[in-house]
Protein backbone atom coordinates (compact mmCIF):
# COMPACT_ATOMS: atom_id res chain seq x y z
CA UNK A 1 0.00 0.00 0.00
CA UNK A 2 0.85 3.52 -1.01
CA UNK A 3 2.00 5.98 2.11
CA UNK A 4 2.38 9.47 2.70
CA UNK A 5 4.42 9.96 5.67
CA UNK A 6 5.16 13.37 7.06
CA UNK A 7 8.05 13.65 9.34
CA UNK A 8 9.36 16.69 11.06
CA UNK A 9 13.08 16.38 11.77
CA UNK A 10 15.52 19.13 12.74
CA UNK A 11 16.78 21.26 10.30
CA UNK A 12 20.52 20.85 10.61
CA UNK A 13 22.61 19.32 8.11
CA UNK A 14 22.87 15.55 7.39
CA UNK A 15 19.39 14.98 9.01
CA UNK A 16 17.65 14.60 5.78
CA UNK A 17 20.36 11.81 4.40
CA UNK A 18 20.53 10.19 7.87
CA UNK A 19 16.72 9.82 6.87
CA UNK A 20 17.01 8.87 3.68
CA UNK A 21 19.55 6.53 4.62
CA UNK A 22 17.15 4.58 7.10
CA UNK A 23 15.15 4.20 3.88
CA UNK A 24 18.04 2.67 1.53
CA UNK A 25 19.89 0.49 4.11
CA UNK A 26 16.74 -1.86 4.64
CA UNK A 27 15.85 -1.91 1.09
CA UNK A 28 13.01 0.72 1.09
CA UNK A 29 12.30 2.68 -2.15
CA UNK A 30 11.34 6.03 -1.57
CA UNK A 31 8.68 7.26 -4.49
CA UNK A 32 8.95 10.91 -3.73
CA UNK A 33 10.71 13.34 -1.25
CA UNK A 34 9.53 16.58 -0.28
CA UNK A 35 11.83 19.16 2.43
CA UNK A 36 11.21 22.43 3.27
CA UNK A 37 11.36 24.71 6.73
CA UNK A 38 8.27 25.02 9.01
CA UNK A 39 6.71 28.02 11.20
CA UNK A 40 9.97 27.11 13.30
CA UNK A 41 13.31 27.47 11.99
CA UNK A 42 14.77 24.82 13.77
CA UNK A 43 12.36 22.57 12.33
CA UNK A 44 11.91 21.55 8.98
CA UNK A 45 9.18 19.10 7.54
CA UNK A 46 10.12 15.92 4.97
CA UNK A 47 7.17 15.14 3.27
CA UNK A 48 8.20 11.30 1.70
CA UNK A 49 6.19 8.76 -0.36
CA UNK A 50 6.67 4.59 -0.06
CA UNK A 51 5.13 1.47 -0.63
CA UNK A 52 4.76 -1.39 1.82
CA UNK A 53 2.87 -3.88 3.63
CA UNK A 54 1.47 -3.11 7.15
CA UNK A 55 4.40 -4.73 8.27
CA UNK A 56 7.17 -2.78 6.58
CA UNK A 57 5.70 0.45 7.41
CA UNK A 58 5.23 -0.88 11.25
CA UNK A 59 8.67 -1.56 10.96
CA UNK A 60 9.75 2.21 9.49
CA UNK A 61 7.41 3.94 11.91
CA UNK A 62 9.21 1.99 14.72
CA UNK A 63 13.07 2.70 13.32
CA UNK A 64 11.67 6.48 12.74
CA UNK A 65 11.01 7.15 16.07
CA UNK A 66 14.67 5.89 17.60
CA UNK A 67 16.76 8.77 15.10
CA UNK A 68 17.78 11.65 17.15
CA UNK A 69 16.94 14.30 14.00
CA UNK A 70 13.50 12.78 14.12
CA UNK A 71 11.28 15.13 16.31
CA UNK A 72 7.36 13.82 15.14
CA UNK A 73 6.18 12.24 12.04
CA UNK A 74 3.14 10.73 10.72
CA UNK A 75 1.38 8.21 8.00
CA UNK A 76 -1.12 10.52 6.52
CA UNK A 77 -2.65 7.96 4.92
CA UNK A 78 -4.27 6.65 7.96
CA UNK A 79 -6.38 9.33 8.98
CA UNK A 80 -8.14 12.07 6.62
CA UNK A 81 -6.17 14.55 4.63
CA UNK A 82 -5.75 16.61 1.99
CA UNK A 83 -3.17 15.79 -0.66
CA UNK A 84 -2.00 17.94 -3.35
CA UNK A 85 1.14 17.79 -6.20
CA UNK A 86 2.46 20.62 -7.97
CA UNK A 87 3.45 19.89 -11.87
CA UNK A 88 5.24 21.95 -14.25
CA UNK A 89 5.45 20.97 -17.96
CA UNK A 90 7.32 22.66 -20.61
CA UNK A 91 5.72 21.66 -24.36
CA UNK A 92 6.69 22.74 -28.02
CA UNK A 93 3.52 23.83 -29.45
CA UNK A 94 2.65 24.25 -33.12
CA UNK A 95 -0.14 26.14 -34.84
CA UNK A 96 -2.73 22.87 -34.87
CA UNK A 97 -2.41 22.11 -31.53
CA UNK A 98 -2.27 25.72 -29.49
CA UNK A 99 -6.02 26.13 -29.30
CA UNK A 100 -6.92 22.74 -28.10
CA UNK A 101 -3.91 23.31 -25.53
CA UNK A 102 -4.91 26.11 -23.88
CA UNK A 103 -8.78 24.87 -23.97
CA UNK A 104 -7.25 21.87 -21.70
CA UNK A 105 -5.44 24.32 -19.52
CA UNK A 106 -8.26 26.16 -18.93
CA UNK A 107 -10.65 23.30 -18.19
CA UNK A 108 -8.10 21.55 -15.97
CA UNK A 109 -7.48 24.69 -14.18
CA UNK A 110 -3.73 24.57 -15.04
CA UNK A 111 -1.70 28.27 -15.10
CA UNK A 112 -0.09 29.38 -17.62
CA UNK A 113 3.58 30.41 -17.20
CA UNK A 114 5.75 30.72 -20.02
CA UNK A 115 3.40 31.02 -23.33
CA UNK A 116 5.76 30.98 -25.89
CA UNK A 117 5.53 27.83 -28.53
CA UNK A 118 8.52 26.58 -28.15
CA UNK A 119 8.75 26.66 -24.49
CA UNK A 120 4.88 26.95 -23.57
CA UNK A 121 4.77 25.61 -19.69
CA UNK A 122 2.49 24.75 -17.72
CA UNK A 123 1.95 24.47 -13.71
CA UNK A 124 -0.97 22.47 -12.28
CA UNK A 125 -1.51 21.73 -9.08
CA UNK A 126 -4.05 18.75 -7.91
CA UNK A 127 -4.11 15.23 -6.59
CA UNK A 128 -1.57 13.02 -8.16
CA UNK A 129 -4.28 10.91 -10.05
CA UNK A 130 -5.72 14.95 -11.97
CA UNK A 131 -1.97 15.42 -12.73
CA UNK A 132 -1.49 11.86 -13.88
CA UNK A 133 -4.58 12.36 -16.16
CA UNK A 134 -3.51 16.04 -17.17
CA UNK A 135 -0.16 14.87 -18.49
CA UNK A 136 -1.37 11.68 -20.30
CA UNK A 137 -3.98 14.25 -22.28
CA UNK A 138 -1.12 16.41 -22.83
CA UNK A 139 0.98 13.12 -24.42
CA UNK A 140 -1.16 12.66 -27.41
CA UNK A 141 -1.63 16.85 -28.29
CA UNK A 142 1.91 17.99 -27.84
CA UNK A 143 5.47 17.27 -27.61
CA UNK A 144 6.41 17.03 -24.29
CA UNK A 145 9.84 18.82 -23.51
CA UNK A 146 10.27 18.18 -19.80
CA UNK A 147 7.73 16.81 -16.63
CA UNK A 148 8.83 18.38 -13.02
CA UNK A 149 6.49 17.03 -10.22
CA UNK A 150 6.85 17.98 -6.32
CA UNK A 151 5.17 14.40 -5.59
CA UNK A 152 2.84 14.32 -3.08
CA UNK A 153 2.18 16.76 -0.21
CA UNK A 154 0.02 16.19 2.53
CA UNK A 155 -2.03 17.99 5.63
CA UNK A 156 -4.39 16.61 8.31
CA UNK A 157 -7.82 17.57 7.33
CA UNK A 158 -9.83 19.62 10.48
CA UNK A 159 -7.98 20.36 13.83
CA UNK A 160 -5.50 17.53 13.48
CA UNK A 161 -1.96 19.02 13.94
CA UNK A 162 1.45 17.39 13.25
CA UNK A 163 3.65 19.83 15.11
CA UNK A 164 6.97 19.37 17.44
CA UNK A 165 5.35 21.36 20.19
CA UNK A 166 5.40 19.67 23.57
CA UNK A 167 7.44 16.87 21.82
Amino acid sequence: MRHIISILMQNEAGALARVASLFSTRGYNIESLSVAPTEDPEVSRLTLVTIGSDQVISQINKQLMKMVDVVNFADMTLGDHIERELALVKLRLNDENAAAIRELAFQRGARIMDDSPDNFTLELTGAATIVDEFIDRLVGAAEILAVVRSGPLAIARGQQVLSSAGV
